[in-house]
């Protein structure tokens, strides 16, 4: 029995389910880890992809981190570096990187990469965070995120494990299905890092350009239709209309 299906095997008398794979996909089929601990989840993760799952951070908080570096404290952990981003969330990676002595790759925009200003949020979080961060997977197994239910409604129905069929990888979310609270009781339990913006009103924090305080993720692109980046894409993109330049 491998250490995966030792830790499936742990919660088999909760007649934890599996995720079938549609007919004809490339997916595998995964466990249903609804309701299960996070750190359970990281468990079988590091068990069933060793270090060849890898996490992303947008060091808004370091909680995720926390949690998988108490698993397995070699990690990969990746950060965006868009250019654009506020002083206090690069601060707030290299105070991050010190305290755990973190394996933290820093991953640049492409070469000229475009502009929000000049042409659109979209080109510009294609550029700066989504061509590197899949050129980065490209030889990875899976990727974990801290994404949450609670952060939005276009976040409501994720899954704790997932099939992203963008990138051909196992997506993880260990900590899906935690509130807000939650978050904020484990921060303050055990003394995390958090980026100091979250304590000026900004509950998401991403780049200068688009970003301001506000509830959830009201502030990011704020008048506009835009509500993601493009990095929790699971898809394979479609054709769609292009984005006009942004104002001002």
């Amino acid at each position: 029995m491998t250490p995966s299906e030792a830790i499936l095997e742990k919660h088999r008398h909760r007649h934890l389910p599996i995720i079938s794979a549609p007919a004809g996909s490339d997916a595998p089929d995964l466990p249903d880890f609804e309701g299960v601990p996070a750190e359970e989840i990281l468990e079988w993760a590091f068990a069933e992809f060793g270090l060849d799952v890898v996490l992303a951070s947008s060091m808004q908080d370091s909680v995720l981190i926390d949690l998988a570096w108490k698993v397995e404290p070699r990690v990969e952990v990746f950060f965006l570096d868009t250019g654009f981003h506020f002083y206090e969330t690069i601060a707030t990676a290299r105070s991050v990187r010190q305290r755990y002595n973190l394996n933290l790759v820093m991953l640049d925009p492409v070469d000229d990469p475009a502009v929000w200003s000049e042409e659109g949020y979209k080109a510009c979080c294609a550029g700066r965070k989504v061509v590197p961060m899949n050129n980065y997977l490209k030889d990875k197994k899976a990727w974990m995120s801290g994404l949450r239910r609670a952060e939005s409604e276009t976040r409501a129905h994720a899954k704790a494990v997932e099939w992203d069929a963008a990138r051909g990888l196992v997506k993880i979310n260990p900590i899906v299905e935690w509130s807000n609270k939650k978050v904020e009781h484990y921060i303050k339990h055990h003394d995390l890092i958090v980026n100091p913006l979250k304590l000026q009103g900004y509950d998401s924090i991403g780049c200068v350009p688009c970003t301001i305080p506000g509830n959830g993720r009201e502030g990011r692109w704020a008048g506009s239709l835009r509500v993601e980046c493009g990095i929790h894409q699971m898809h394979p993109a479609v054709a769609d209309q292009p984005e006009p330049p942004a104002a001002g």
